[in-house]
């Protein structure tokens, strides 16, 4: 069986004038885009035009909600109370679902950004209530997760259809978390080493850290930051790469679960 693959990245974070990543080439070489609903990026012109430029590449689009942290850029660790926290998530997704909507879009799949995501990768609490959110506004929605995290294990456990993904320009520690971004080595520069990076973990089956430590894993994503300067470098890299390889790449709705 040809193993299938989603290739995905986060974008729509640009705001107002302030211009963040190149959408419309990204959009090129991708099957799934994760857009900002506007509290740590994306105002509510950008969804809608990144959610046009989504339809017309006939890539799947889903939510990128996050802490309310525009000046953070979403990446400052914050604690709300678990109601709060879900209203703000809630708020989030109906945005980028109704502005869908009137796209004539569907949006597939919800993808936690920055801290948000990191904390919930390690909280079990945190990861409940985010999957707690997501199933109580749409429990048809894909949790596109980070591989070995809480936050795929509670989506599992709240019945979502849960998606684990890797990153092909981040580096891990041996407990499967990311390496801080405050580390000289947190990232993996140039699309050569980024494809390396992502065919290693896939032909081991397991995230693989900086020491050379293995944690088995599902992988069924694969991100590409897209307010890096070589995020579309990197996607072309990585699809021609993928492919070249006899791997299959698909929207998210044939990998997750269920």
């Amino acid at each position: 069986m040809t193993p299938i693959l989603n290739l995905n990245a986060d974008l729509g974070e640009s705001f107002g004038a302030w211009q963040m990543g190149s959408d419309a080439e990204l959009l090129d070489c991708l099957d799934s885009a994760s857009i900002a609903c506007g509290f740590h990026a994306g105002d509510p012109l950008v969804m809608r035009n990144t959610l046009r430029l989504a339809k017309a590449a006939k890539v799947g689009v889903g939510a990128h909600p996050s802490f309310p942290d525009l000046q953070g850029f979403g990446r400052r660790p914050m604690t709300l109370p678990p109601a709060e926290l879900e209203a703000i998530l809630i708020y989030q997704m109906a945005a980028l679902a109704g502005m869908a909507r009137t796209e004539g879009a569907d949006m597939i799949h919800v993808k936690p950004h920055g801290a948000l995501s990191n904390m919930a990768c390690v909280d079990p609490r945190l990861a409940e209530t985010v999957a707690g959110a997501i199933r109580g506004f749409d429990a048809r929605l894909i949790l596109l997760a980070p591989a070995c995290s809480a936050l795929a294990d509670a989506g599992r456990q709240a019945g979502l259809r849960v998606v684990e993904e890797i990153f092909a320009d981040r580096a891990y520690l041996d407990d499967g978390s990311l390496v801080p971004r405050s580390r000289p080595d947190a990232m993996i520069h140039g699309a050569a080493a980024s494809l390396a990076h992502v065919i290693a973990m896939l032909q081991a089956g397991a995230l693989i850290s900086v020491n050379g430590t293995h944690r088995p894993t599902r992988i069924g994503s694969i991100c590409v930051h897209g307010d890096g300067p070589e995020a579309v470098a990197t996607a072309r890299t990585l699809r021609a790469g993928l492919l070249e390889r006899g791997y299959r790449l698909a929207g998210l709705g044939a990998i997750a679960d269920g």
